[in-house]
């Protein structure tokens, strides 16, 4: 993986690594050196002349205090290095992200990001700031031993070596086993994580319909899962672990029992034997050291790898040469677009006039938010083009497109900031009389006379402490300060309450002065005061034209109207009657 940091950090982090892997290799060699120069310690102090010890000591001690100092410069260096690390890629993945098509982020994504951006780049930094030395050293520190064994005796040094390869793969077939493993238990930990954000948004859907007392169904099944693939997980590791450390137990006692064998042939001098034991006690220490740790980093490769799938995703391509809109019309010229193999649009065709209002309409999935989507560039079209003002929105650059549109959906998102750094988003520039004076276009300031707090109350995350009515005010309020020409809504006052319904009706009266709108109706009355009403069915739109033409058709429009005027004749209770909630006020804003 390429990873170069952004401007201002201390260095780059590929320098970074190849310092630390040098000084890690240094530190490695000078421990090989120390534990090596313990064999001729030991055999002169163990020896007829205890005396001779003496250089070799000092070469000990001197080898000792080179290794302290390569240590202690070596674990400072991971440290940097991994802060480094986790700088670089939360900015890569930051900048990445806030280029890749909204359309990318779907409701599995929240879970993924959220453990990647947390855990996963932890434990890679975690890997390089505490992981890298020991490994280093398991495999630099008992090659450094083998070889300056060969200066005391070549055949225990033979016999380490002839175990090497047998330790090597079972070390490797630990990491495989692994890794493999973790791949199940990452993918159950992303969507429990996921559900865990759904059940805390949808907790008054879940409570209003029991859903608490008898547990959440999907909830709990990824909890299972997930703790299932954990159990997996641990049943792969252990035996893996317990194996491995199995073999370089097995190793330790073929050196022993060699050892012991030469010197009870008299080939090998008791001091001497002692002296080579205490290194293959060395040798192996490393090794058994290493068995947990490689578990570790098999695990950190593979979040870097899931990292990488993200910075891999193409954002959407931008104009070499953008082009500037000519207006607030809106085009779509022979368009097709589908969400992986499953089409949704096939061959639309028509014109938004500036100024005009056009409303969506069709069953559910007929592609009527997948239009408003294409026109916001969320996707690219599959082919065919949309166009904002004469021309094509890939040929401009994504800030000047979003500076045309505002979007009133029904999904609102509030940040657990004030109503004024809500609202204030829209534009960041805006003087706190500006946001307050959009607030008051749509009513949001007799919801903030009834908080503690007023204007600087924070709302909570997602909104919590305000109703899906008080929510869209405050989306109705964003795009008011925004002033964009082009509003792009899904007419949100199906299912809210009479007061909320009002005022979201004179929000969006004073939205669409003088804009052009897209408007996905549910209300029969919005239909019938559009400009235009474009009836989508099977991928295509199957009737176009003025509401009373296409009652006169007596076509599909007029048998879905039929259902609609059916369904808004329907109460709960005879004496409380519904109110009139619709969108007629936004034609008469845009023949102003």
């Amino acid at each position: 993986m390429k990873i170069t940091d952004k401007p201002g950090s201390p260095s780059s982090a590929r320098t970074g690594l190849r310092t630390v892997l040098a000084l890690t290799v240094a530190t490695a060699v000078a421990q090989g050196v120390a534990f090596a120069l313990l064999v001729p310690v030991l055999r002169a102090l163990l020896g007829p002349t205890p005396g001779a010890c003496g250089p070799w000591l000092g070469g000990f001690v001197g080898a000792v205090v080179v290794f302290g100092a390569l240590l202690l410069r070596t674990t400072l260096a991971g440290y940097e290095l991994g802060g480094s690390i986790l700088r670089t890629l939360h900015h890569r993945m930051g900048d990445h992200i806030a280029a890749l098509p909204l359309g990318w982020f779907g409701g599995e994504r929240v879970g993924e990001l959220s453990s990647l951006a947390g855990e996963g780049i932890m434990q890679v930094a975690n890997a390089v700031a505490n992981l890298l030395r020991p490994i280093v050293s398991a495999v630099v520190t008992p090659a450094i031993v083998v070889l300056l064994m060969f200066l005391f005796d070549w055949r225990i040094a033979l016999v380490m070596l002839a175990t090497t390869p047998v330790i090597a793969a079972t070390f490797r077939l630990t990491g495989l086993l692994v890794a493999r493993a973790e791949h199940g238990t990452h993918a159950t930990a992303t969507a429990a994580g996921a559900r865990v954000v759904e059940f805390a948004q949808a907790q008054r859907i879940l409570r209003s319909s029991g859903q608490i007392t008898r547990g959440y169904a999907a909830f709990d099944a990824a909890l299972l899962a997930q703790r299932d693939a954990g159990r997996r997980l641990v049943t792969a590791v252990v035996p893996g672990l317990v194996t491995f450390s199995f073999v370089v137990q097995a190793a330790f006692t073929a050196i022993l029992w060699y050892g012991t064998y030469l010197a009870v042939n008299g080939s090998l001098d008791t001091p001497t034997l002692l002296a080579l034991l205490v290194l293959a006690v060395r040798f192996v220490e490393p090794l058994i050291a290493a068995s947990g740790l490689g578990a570790a980093v098999k695990v950190a490769r593979n979040h870097l790898l899931r990292v990488q799938e993200i910075l891999d995703t193409p954002p959407l391509p931008e104009a070499t040469e953008p082009v500037e809109p000519g207006g607030a019309q809106i085009e779509f010229d022979t368009v097709t677009f589908g969400y992986g193999d499953r089409p949704v649009l096939d061959g639309v065709s028509f014109t938004a006039a500036e100024g005009s209002l056009t409303a969506l309409a069709g069953a559910s999935g007929a592609g009527k938010t997948t239009i408003t989507r294409l026109i916001a560039r969320f996707y690219d079209t599959d082919s065919g083009t949309v166009r904002v003002g004469g021309q094509d929105v890939r040929d401009m650059r994504p800030e000047v497109l979003m500076s045309m549109l505002s979007l009133v959906f029904q999904d609102v998102y509030l940040f657990d900031v004030s109503i004024l750094d809500n609202i204030r988003l829209a534009r960041p520039s805006a003087s706190e009389e500006e946001v307050r004076q959009a607030a008051a276009a749509a009513r949001v300031d007799e919801i903030v006379a009834r908080l503690p707090q007023g204007w600087h109350t924070r709302v909570g995350e997602g909104g919590t402490i305000l109703s899906g009515g008080e929510r869209q005010r405050v989306s109705i309020a964003r795009a008011m300060l925004k002033d964009a020409p082009i509003v792009l809504a899904d007419e949100p006052t199906s299912a809210l309450d009479a007061e909320n319904e009002v005022a979201i009706r004179d929000g969006l009266r004073a939205l669409a002065r003088q804009r052009t709108v897209i408007v996905i109706a549910h209300r029969p009355a919005t239909l019938a005061d559009a400009d235009q009403v474009l009836f989508l069915a099977d991928g295509t739109i199957a009737e176009r034209g003025r509401h009373d033409d296409l009652l006169e058709a007596d076509g599909r429009y007029a048998g879905f109207w039929r259902d609609r005027e059916r369904a808004a004749g329907w109460r709960l209770g005879s004496e409380t009657p519904s109110a009139e909630t619709d969108l007629t006020a936004i034609t008469q804003g845009a023949a102003q």
